[in-house]
């Protein structure tokens, strides 16, 4: 019966090469809209790694999460020095990263952090910040930039730089008497950190020697070797990343962050606030999952027109082989072996195109949106998507197999050649 398909197949290849080509695309783009779809999610969730804790001002979560791992909003409340330093010499903390925001420069962010930052900020599986140009800084004005930052605004090494007093994309306010000078350029990670001017602690310090309440005053101000002189010492932060000794002392952790006496703060866990942020974007997803759904119905019923159209042009062919001995079943057969052809062809070359597409593309998604698209082997999912899409094209197969069963000899015969 496969025999006779596969004749029948090479002498409609036209028609039978378009169903194939429409089956393939159909799987190529579920599973590739499928992979980053998961991919994309598990490079969100990934986007900082290996933080136990992010300690901030008592607020709610995700807020917590956007400003000090997405530079998204502003804090309710500063963290004392003070707290930040208790919470660092307790036993349990092996690490602690302090975070300043409330600057920008021309739309991006400014953080102020030390330089453990550089040493202990990890994103996606645990990968490292790597410089692409530079260093990390080590004079009070100096400041490292994002890989964004630096091309959207074609700065490089040794440029001065001007911070803005808010985070507005036009500074009302600019700190010109403490210009900044580019250190080091960090490589492309996909994350927030691609978008963020890193300078330190005492370089956000540096740059309101000259003011007070909020307000600059007036005067010529102070010149940088004079403020080098000063005691830079911050009295507050915004945030701070914590990393454990241990994982299993994460809960006893965090319930003493949040009981802590001195100042009300919170402690979240990274990775449970990103899957709370998640699911508030979650209908994008299942848009996604709508699309790659639509676009493989899109297929199916090309496959069906295809069968159905050579139907019509096969009824002498399936005359003369009911008049051979054929029975009606062997006719229904046929047309549902060539359907099972056309879609297992269909998918072993959509597998392929995936793969291909998912190699191609695998550095530049890295690169330019921090998603890990690298190929991997068909997991339990895959392989359900590929057995449903088979199982849909044999199914549909028999619309124009049921027909062709019911037709008659007589029928086929009074076609005129």
């Amino acid at each position: 019966m496969f025999d006779i398909a596969i004749q029948s197949l090479r002498n409609r290849a036209l028609t039978a090469t378009l169903a194939v080509i429409a089956i393939a695309m159909s799987v190529a783009l579920i599973l590739s809209v499928d992979k980053i779809r998961r991919d994309a999610r598990a490079s969100f969730l990934q986007t900082v790694s290996g933080t136990d804790l992010i300690v901030g001002a008592r607020s709610g979560s995700v807020q917590l999460l956007l400003y000090s791992v997405f530079r998204m909003g502003s804090a309710t409340n500063n963290v004392s020095w003070e707290s930040i330093e208790d919470l660092k010499s307790r036993k349990a903390v092996d690490w602690l990263v302090p975070l300043s925001l409330g600057d920008s420069h021309r739309g991006y962010r400014v953080l102020g952090t030390s330089q453990e930052y550089f040493q202990y900020y990890k994103y996606g599986n645990k990968r490292d910040l790597e410089f692409a140009q530079g260093s990390m800084f080590d004079d009070v004005f100096d400041a490292v930039l994002g890989s964004e930052v630096a091309k959207q605004l074609q700065y490089s090494l040794g440029q001065s730089i001007v911070v803005a007093h808010g985070t507005g994309s036009v500074g009302i306010v600019e700190h010109e008497n403490q210009p900044f000078t580019v250190s080091g350029i960090l490589a492309p990670t996909g994350t927030p950190v691609d978008q963020t001017v890193h300078v330190s602690l005492e370089g956000i310090e540096a740059m309101h020697v000259d003011w007070q309440s909020g307000m600059q005053v007036p005067g010529e101000g102070t010149d940088a070797d004079t403020i080098r002189q000063m005691d830079l010492s911050p009295n507050a932060v915004t945030a701070a990343l914590i990393g454990l000794k241990s994982r299993g002392s994460v809960f006893r952790e965090q319930r003493a962050v949040n009981t802590y006496r001195q100042e009300p703060l919170l402690a979240i866990l990274p990775g449970v606030a990103m899957q709370e942020l998640w699911a508030l974007v979650r209908v994008f997803e299942n848009a996604l999952l709508v699309v790659s759904s639509f676009v493989l119905l899109a297929g199916l019923v090309n496959l069906v027109s295809v069968l159905f159209a050579g139907l019509n042009e096969r009824r002498r062919e399936m005359a003369i082989l009911r008049a051979s001995g054929a029975r009606p079943g062997h006719i229904f057969r046929l047309l549902c072996a060539e359907s099972a052809l056309l879609s297992a062809v269909g998918i072993c070359i959509g597998v392929l195109v995936h793969y291909l597409v998912v190699g191609l593309v695998s550095v530049w998604a890295q690169a330019r949106f921090g998603i890990d698209l690298s190929p991997t082997l068909p997991g339990m999912r895959d392989l359900l998507i590929l057995l449903l899409v088979f199982m849909s094209g044999v199914a549909v197969g028999c619309l124009p197999a049921w027909r062709a069963y019911r037709q008659s000899v007589s029928d086929g015969m009074a076609q005129r050649l």
